[in-house]
């Protein structure tokens, strides 16, 4: 019972850090929370499904899913967000507004129905009496994987630091001769590919539905919160901890109630401290 508790709590705190890897890279970079993260999610599972319904294999979906979700993500940065670099809570609505229009569009053309996606790995590994499925230690394994390069990337490439450099002091960078603006494409069309590979990888566990990308929003916008936005470190913990909370909590009360205490437990941590638990000045 307590292996499997633990390993429900671990598989859980993997899926919120996962999704809420794109997002921190985002707002890191650029300082725009994106509100429609939830959303390309949802696409990116959308697509996994697509690809199910036409007979392929779901290896294709986790190949497709981040290249169409990351081009939309760069097309609406060219077009829509970078207008609002100057003016952050615009360009929150904005993001706000594209994600309804994601959702609206995929919930007209799926229904309000959960429709599955069959996982690609099936069976299960057994370790003792514990059954340990296939896909969720995927899931695990994609996770860590990606919190690994993206922390590698960001900190210790030429890439990265000229990134953080463009963010950090525009016109600094523009005067060295970078191009802040395909910095920032670029920052959110892997910001979006993220999300769209989080999202063909955990719709097998969750089945899709129109609103799984709002819940999932919300949990990334408890993470950033908790761990703070202004390094990486802070938000994916602030993600380990939403995770083992959701996993955990419904073990002790009933899942309504769960979310609840999470919103409380939440709110007191973000009032003690309002720059994020694991935030550090820059």
């Amino acid at each position: 019972m307590l292996s499997a508790f633990l390993f429900e709590l671990i598989s859980y705190a993997s899926i919120v850090v996962l999704v809420v890897v794109g997002l921190v890279i985002v707002v890191n970079m650029t300082g725009i929370f994106n509100l429609a993260h939830g959303e390309l999610i949802l696409l990116g599972a959308f697509v996994q499904w697509s690809v199910a319904q036409a007979g392929l294999s779901p290896w294709i979906g986790l190949l497709l899913a981040p290249l169409i979700v990351g081009g939309l993500g760069a097309f609406l940065e060219i077009t829509v967000i970078r207008r609002f670099y100057r003016a952050p809570v615009a360009a929150m609505l904005a993001t706000y507004a594209i994600g309804q229009i994601i959702r609206e569009l995929i919930r007209w053309y799926i229904g309000g129905n959960y429709h599955t996606v069959p996982e690609p790995l099936l069976g299960s590994l057994a370790v003792g009496g514990l059954q340990l499925p296939y896909w969720r230690l995927v899931i695990i394994a994609a996770a860590a994987s990606t919190v690994i390069a993206a922390i590698l990337v960001l900190t210790r490439t030429r890439i990265g630091l000229r990134a953080r450099a463009a963010f950090e002091n525009p016109r600094l960078a523009r005067a060295s001769g970078m191009s802040t603006q395909r910095i920032f494409t670029a920052t959110f069309a892997v910001g979006a590919a993220l999300a769209g590979f989080a999202g063909a990888l955990i719709v097998p566990v969750y089945s899709l539905a129109a609103d799984i990308g709002l819940r999932l929003m919300i949990q990334s916008f408890l993470a950033v919160l908790l761990g703070g936005a202004d390094l990486i470190s802070g938000p994916l913990a602030g993600a380990a901890i939403i995770g083992f909370l959701n996993a955990g909590l419904p073990w002790i009360v009933s899942p309504t109630f769960s979310e609840i205490l999470l919103v409380f437990f939440a709110i007191a941590l973000i009032r003690l401290q309002p720059q994020g638990v694991f935030s550090k000045e820059r």
